[in-house]
C-alpha cells in the first residue's frame, strides 16, 4: 500500500530558494519546522544531498569479511517516526543513528557494499533496499508502509528528490511555504533554474 505523500517546501516571495540568504536568519527554518510537525507524518524522506547535510561521520571501511543479506535490517521499528533517506550508491557515513529522535532509514540499491552495510548497521542506522543500481521509488514506499507502517511521509527535498517523486506522479499533496524574506540575492536559486524546492535542513 502507498503512503500519502505530502511534499513541503519553502520558498520567498521572489521565488528564491536558497533559504541561508533569508532575513531575518533563521526565521524561515523555524516555520519550516513548525509546519512539519502540524503535518503529522509518520516519516519524512529527504534526498541524498540534502541527507549529506545533516551526517557527522566520515565514510566507512572500503573492506569487510562480513557479508549480509541484500533484505531490509532495522536497528528500531517503534519510532514515532522515521527519518528516511534516499542514498542508492551508500555514500553517506553517519556518525549517528537518528536526527532529531527520528531513526534514520537508509533507501539503498543493492550494489552497496558489504562494507557499508556493516558501517551503517554498527551505527544502528537501518536501511531498505528498493532496486538493483537505481531506487525505485514505488517499491521503496510499499516497503516503508509494509515493513514500518509508514502511512504518511512528508517529502521535504532537495530538488532532485521532489522532483523524482513529482515525475513519478507520487505527490498526493503539496504544501508550500511563501515567506517575506528580504534582500534575496540575485544569484540565488529561483524554480526556473532549479527543479522543485526542498525545505531548509534542520532537526539537527
Amino acid at each position: 500500500m502507498k503512503p500519502h505523500v505530502i511534499c513541503l517546501m519553502a520558498s520567498s516571495v521572489d521565488g528564491r530558494t536558497l533559504h541561508s540568504r533569508w532575513r531575518p536568519k533563521g526565521s524561515a527554518g523555524d516555520l519550516f519546522e513548525r509546519v512539519h510537525d502540524e503535518l503529522a507524518g509518520d516519516a519524512w524522506l529527504v534526498g541524498r544531498v540534502t541527507g549529506q547535510e545533516f551526517a557527522k561521520g566520515k565514510p566507512y571501511p572500503v573492506s569487510t569479511k562480513e557479508t549480509f543479506p541484500r533484505e531490509p535490517w532495522f536497528a528500531r521499528r517503534d519510532a514515532k517516526a522515521h527519518g528516511v533517506v534516499l542514498d542508492a550508491q551508500g555514500k553517506i557515513g553517519w556518525g549517528r543513528s537518528d536526527i532529531g529522535g527520528d531513526p534514520i532509514v537508509v533507501v539503498l540499491s543493492e550494489t552497496v557494499s558489504d562494507a557499508h552495510l556493516a558501517g551503517v548497521r554498527g551505527e544502528g542506522v537501518s536501511y531498505i533496499f528498493a532496486g538493483k543500481s537505481e531506487l525505485d521509488l514505488v517499491l521503496a514506499l510499499d516497503i516503508l508502509n509494509r515493513e514500518l507502517g509508514v502511512k504518511r511521509l512528508l517529502l521535504e527535498g532537495g530538488g532532485g528528490a521532489n522532483g523524482a517523486f513529482l515525475r513519478a506522479g507520487l505527490v498526493d499533496e503539496l504544501n508550500l511555504i511563501l515567506w517575506t524574506a528580504r534582500r534575496a540575492h540575485r544569484a540565488s536559486s529561483t524554480p526556473r533554474t532549479r527543479r522543485p524546492l526542498a525545505g531548509p535542513p534542520s532537526r539537527r
